[in-house]
């Protein structure tokens, strides 16, 4: 059986430097916040070419905390409206809700599965006050058109870069240096995932980033002085630990990733199947492998007898979950045939070349 993803071998190469990071960690008696995070947050910053990064719980904690920031900046209020793709996973949602701020959703790109940029001004109001662009499956939005955009219309532009590690532009710029702000999850299915929960904030606005920093420890700014009305969403100190030695592997990883999607685009060849969209550059990281067919149970069900797993991202969409009923009745039929269509296939650094090639000839074969 080829695993859709098999996280104790992509793991296990690190065994022996997760070993000695967690002694260290234990020997040090200092487990929270202490110098596994600051290092962390340093070596990310310093990759995403950002000036701050501040470790955080999880992902959509991240994202909230961006947004209850600009909230306590005043760029924010209750209410405003924030631009995010209808086919987005739902923490993309949750974290501008949660926020007490409206989402308006806006239809994706079928070739990329990211936000469409023609459509993004059609939706801005009078209450508009942000983009969130969601880099969907490691693929970069056209993100020089959206800064365009969010610069003529004087709006905050975030990224959801959760899925994006190490995505990179044509000019060396990278996913979470594109925007004011952005959040990224490092859950351990990620391209940087860590063995646990974890997440963080990278943007290069200074008071932004000293806001976050409080409110991630109960909104204090020293020891029991409490500015904000703060959460407790810091980064694991042991995680951060782990992120540390997996951070040095990201880039090599990501290649590997795209090696592979390199074969599956060049050898896939059926008709029934639609592969997803690649510019041959550093700008797809390829966190998942996403097809379409319009027979996917049938496919599913072909690939399993095969001995082949695969995950459905994401099978229904926002709009259509019980916890926004308020949005059932709204119709968004690009984003819906998406969802009834994808399908991603298995792709992770520590694959073999004989199960890509099984996978090939399996797809090939379906009819």
């Amino acid at each position: 059986m080829i695993k859709f993803l098999d996280l104790h071998k992509l793991n296990a190469r690190f065994e022996t430097e997760f070993q000695q990071k967690f002694k260290s960690f234990l020997d040090s008696g200092y487990y929270v916040l202490g110098n596994n995070v600051k290092t962390f947050e340093n070596a990310y910053a310093n990759y995403c070419g950002t000036k701050h990064c501040i470790g955080i719980s999880n992902g959509l904690d991240a994202l909230i905390l961006i947004l209850e920031a600009y909230k306590i900046l005043g760029k924010l209020q209750e209410g405003d409206e924030v631009i995010v793709p209808a086919n987005t996973y739902i923490a993309s949602i949750l974290g501008i809700t949660k926020s007490g701020l409206t989402p308006v959703l806006v239809e994706p790109d079928t070739e990329t599965f990211n936000i469409d940029p023609t459509k993004i001004e059609a939706a801005i109001t009078s209450k508009t006050k942000a983009i969130m662009v969601v880099h969907l499956y490691g693929q970069l939005a056209e993100m020089r058109t959206i800064q365009s955009i969010a610069k003529k219309h004087n709006l905050l532009l975030m990224e959801d870069a959760a899925q994006a590690h190490g995505a990179t532009t044509q000019n060396g710029e990278k996913a979470g240096s594109l925007s004011d702000a952005a959040g990224f999850s490092f859950y351990p299915t990620k391209n940087l995932g860590a063995l646990g929960e974890a997440g963080a904030v990278t943007t290069n606005d200074t008071e932004l980033a000293a806001i976050i920093t409080k409110l991630r420890n109960y909104g204090s700014s020293s020891k029991y002085v409490n500015q904000y009305k703060g959460v407790n969403n810091r980064l694991d100190e042991i995680q951060a630990g782990f992120l540390n030695v997996k951070l040095a592997y990201l880039d090599a990883d990501n290649e590997q990733r795209r090696s592979i999607a390199k074969r599956y685009l060049n050898e896939i060849n059926n008709p029934l199947l639609i592969l997803p969209n690649y510019k041959n550059d550093a700008s797809h990281v390829f966190h998942q492998f996403v097809i379409r067919t319009k027979d996917r149970s049938k496919l599913q069900a072909y690939l399993t007898e095969n001995g082949i797993g695969t995950l459905i991202h994401y099978e229904i969409p926002p709009h259509k979950q019980e916890a926004y009923k308020e949005w059932n009745h709204l119709q968004f039929p690009i984003t819906e045939k998406i969802h009834d269509e994808c399908l991603s296939l298995p792709i992770s650094p520590v694959m073999e070349a004989h199960e890509v090639t099984k996978i090939i000839a399996v797809l090939n074969s379906f009819s």
